[in-house]
Order: structure tokens, then C-alpha cells, then sequence
């Protein structure tokens, strides 16, 4: 923590600047805490990389609140609508009379149900995912906004190419497998012809039936 309270305010450690009731740290101060506490984490973690200097001398933005539920929660929530859109079209399974009939689940019980609704009504709450003119879902900074596209793709090829040659070394020094014996004779070797494909999707669930068969 860069903060502690004293005497009912809240001093900051760093910078010497009290800060207002409902903040423990200035957020200047916390922006260049998290700067030098990822510096050296990242200084840690990939020591045979050598980060530009300019990279730890920019200002830093940093925005901290509380989720209203877990972080995973809100991770998982905001994925659905990053490259989706609000409905899809097999879940709208009707359109008569002026009116829209959807499926949707039920977040609680986690239930499919069929709702019914206006088609005014239903494109209004539609439009309520549509983001107004000027505005993106996901903006794309650093090696990932378009203008370093480029850049981006010189630098997966040099990775991929990497991990290559690394994958190649680990080829060459590791032992051949082993042979396996034929659990009969124990004499002959087995030798791996081909593999059966797995299935997509998993039998029904139902009483399995036995056969019997006469000898």
C-alpha cells in the first residue's frame, strides 16, 4: 500500500500530499507507484529484455474502482459483447402480428425461456447495445493500434521463429521413445499405425442396453 491514515486524512507516503476523504492515494502518486512496481516485475520475470528508457519516463495512467462483482465476472461479461452483437439470429424464432418472439436465458436460473415482445419495443432495447456515433467497443493502443500493424507482425514472425529453432533443439536432444512390448507374446513391438478421431459431441444420456450373446 503507498498510503496510510493518519489523524482522520490520508497522507500519501510518496509524494507528502493529503488527499480527499474517500481517496487513500493521490492518483499522480499511485500512477508512478504501479510504474515502478510493473518495472520491476517486468525486469524480473524477462531480464534478457532490455525495455527502452523512455517506456519508464512517460507518465503512467492508472484508474482504480471496485468491480461489483469479482474481476472474472466483469471479464466474462464485457467478452460478449466485444465482437458479438446483443442478439443472433437463431434465438429469434418468430415474427407475426407485430410482435417478436426471442429465446433468451434467465441469468439466475440459468434457464432458456421464450420471451415476447413488440417490434418497437424489441428494437428499442436492441438499439441500447448500438454505441453512438464517435464511440468503439475497443480501442487498441500501443502494438496493437493499427499504426504499428506492421511492426506487430515483423515481431510475431520473430517469435514464431524463435520458438521454432527452440523447438527443433528440444527435438534433437531428447530421447527416442520408447518401444512398447505387446502385453501377449511380450515379444513383438507395437507400432502406432493411427489415431481415432475424437467425437465432437458425447453419446445422449440414457440407460446404456446390454447385449448378451450365446457362445
Amino acid at each position: 500500500m503507498l498510503g496510510w491514515v493518519n489523524f482522520g486524512r490520508r497522507l500519501c507516503s510518496k509524494v507528502g500530499h493529503y488527499c480527499t476523504p474517500i481517496h487513500i492515494v493521490p492518483v499522480k502518486a499511485l500512477s508512478k507507484g504501479f510504474r515502478y512496481r510493473f518495472m520491476k516485475m517486468a525486469r524480473k520475470a524477462l531480464p534478457e529484455v532490455i525495455f527502452p528508457g523512455q517506456v519508464w519516463d512517460k507518465e503512467w495512467v492508472v484508474f482504480c474502482k471496485p468491480t461489483f462483482n469479482r474481476a472474472k465476472k466483469v471479464f466474462h461479461y464485457l467478452g460478449r459483447y466485444v465482437h458479438r452483437i446483443a442478439i443472433t439470429n437463431n434465438r429469434i424464432l418468430a415474427l407475426d402480428n407485430g410482435q417478436v418472439v426471442f429465446r433468451y436465458q434467465n441469468s439466475d436460473t440459468r434457464e432458456w425461456k421464450n420471451m415476447r415482445l413488440p417490434v418497437k419495443e424489441f428494437l428499442r432495447r436492441y438499439l441500447q447495445h448500438v454505441l453512438p456515433q464517435g464511440f468503439h467497443k475497443v480501442r487498441y493502443y500501443g502494438l496493437l493500434s493499427p499504426g504499428n500493424r506492421v511492426t506487430l507482425k515483423r515481431l510475431q514472425l520473430l517469435l514464431a521463429e524463435r520458438r521454432k529453432t527452440k523447438e527443433e533443439k528440444n527435438e534433437e536432444t531428447s530421447p527416442p521413445p520408447a518401444e512398447r512390448r505387446c502385453p501377449c507374446c511380450e515379444e513383438g513391438t507395437m507400432v502406432i499405425i493411427s489415431w481415432l478421431p475424437r467425437k465432437a459431441r458425447s453419446p445422449p444420456q440414457g440407460r446404456a442396453r446390454t447385449i448378451t450373446t450365446k457362445q
